[in-house]
Formats: structure tokens, sequence, C-alpha cells
């Protein structure tokens, strides 16, 4: 099953500022809630892990990583994961271009493409409801980016240099496992939208 999704957040920092942060993977999948980077292999490759709570319940998927195009006159970049779980009930693999839009001269708009492929347990629940669920995890990721760049924004402000490096930047909470519960609420309200819909149909 596939799901291809298109979305777009404003950011409280300059293009160039915004476009730094994008750079590091590292500090991207830190934004991720609850994702965390364990290997560097090398300047395009990494391995990593998810961890999902639902209720008393922590699942773990582990997953690799690998930069696929990095254009700095475009601003954009492209990534390639896959992983699965701990299992091996489920798999899931995503392809992502990510841009940098400059507003003016202070603003910008952190723009993403992706298609996700699933299978297995994690393909049942269908697009259709899988959606939302993305959605929630977009919004809670870009959130987070949000809060680095700005970091970073008011670092490189008072002395007038270049955008700062990510050593200026205000460290990185460590990424709490995504929470489960508020996905399953999403994928209910999904259902239920379907749902409806179907009946007026």
């Amino acid at each position: 099953m596939k799901v291809q999704l298109e979305r777009s957040f404003p950011m409280p920092a300059s293009a160039d500022t915004t476009w730094a942060l994008l750079q590091d993977i590292e500090a991207v999948a830190g934004c991720m809630p609850g994702a965390r980077i364990t290997e560097h292999i090398d300047a395009t490759h990494y391995k990593g892990t998810v961890s999902i709570k639902l209720g008393p319940a922590n699942l773990s998927f582990r997953g690799e990583i690998e930069v696929r195009g990095l254009d700095a006159a475009a601003r954009s970049l492209q990534l390639f994961a896959k992983g699965t779980d701990t299992t091996g009930g489920s798999a899931a693999s995503m392809d992502l271009t990510a841009r940098v839009e400059a507003i003016g001269a202070t603003g910008c708009t952190l723009v993403g493409t992706s298609e996700v492929s699933m299978s297995g347990k994690a393909a049942a629940f269908g697009g259709r409801v899988m959606e939302p669920v993305a959605d929630q995890i977009l919004g809670q990721f870009a959130a987070n980016f949000a809060t680095q760049v700005q970091a970073m924004q008011a670092a490189a402000a008072p002395a007038g240099d270049a955008p700062a490096t990510m050593a200026a930047a205000a460290p990185a909470a460590e990424a709490a496992p995504l929470d489960g519960l508020a996905l399953v609420w999403a994928l209910i309200k999904g259902w239920l939208r379907s749902l409806f819909a179907a009946r007026k149909a």
C-alpha cells in the first residue's frame, strides 16, 4: 500500500538558516517524534530507530536512511528511508523530498513531498486512515523543527554573522516515544469520517 503526501509549514527564520538545519540529518531526525540516529555509516547513510508508545507497551522499529540528493542552489534534500519492526510483522519505506522556499528576507516555508509504502500489519490500516496519522506526525515534527531553527536564528542575530551552525543552536531534547494513543484517536476519527462519507454517498 502506498500513500502520497505533500505538506508545507511556515518557518520562523530565514531560508538560509532553515536550509542550514535541514542539511543536518541527525538534527532533522531528532525533530521527528520518537526517532533517533544510532549509527552514522558515511556521509550519505545512517541507521536509526523509531519508538512508539501504546499505553504500557513500547514498540521499536529499526531502519536505514540514505541521502539521495542535496541541492544547495535549490535548497532541496532527498532522502530514502526503510525499516521493519522488531517482530518482523510490519515494514515501511519512505521517499522524501524536502525544500526550503524563501518568503522575503526573513521568512520561509518548509515543503515536503513523500511517498510512503507499507506492508504487513501496518498496511492493514489503509491510506484513508493513515493520512491523518501522518498529518499528526508531520505537525509534531514541524513544531520541533521550527523550535530548533528559531534558536539558530536567535543565536546568529546578535553578532550579525552568517546563519549559525548546529553548535550554536539550543540542544534538542531527547526524543520521547511517539504517543500511540494520540495516533489511535486520529485513526478513529479518520475511520468515522470515512464511515459517514460512505453513508452519505
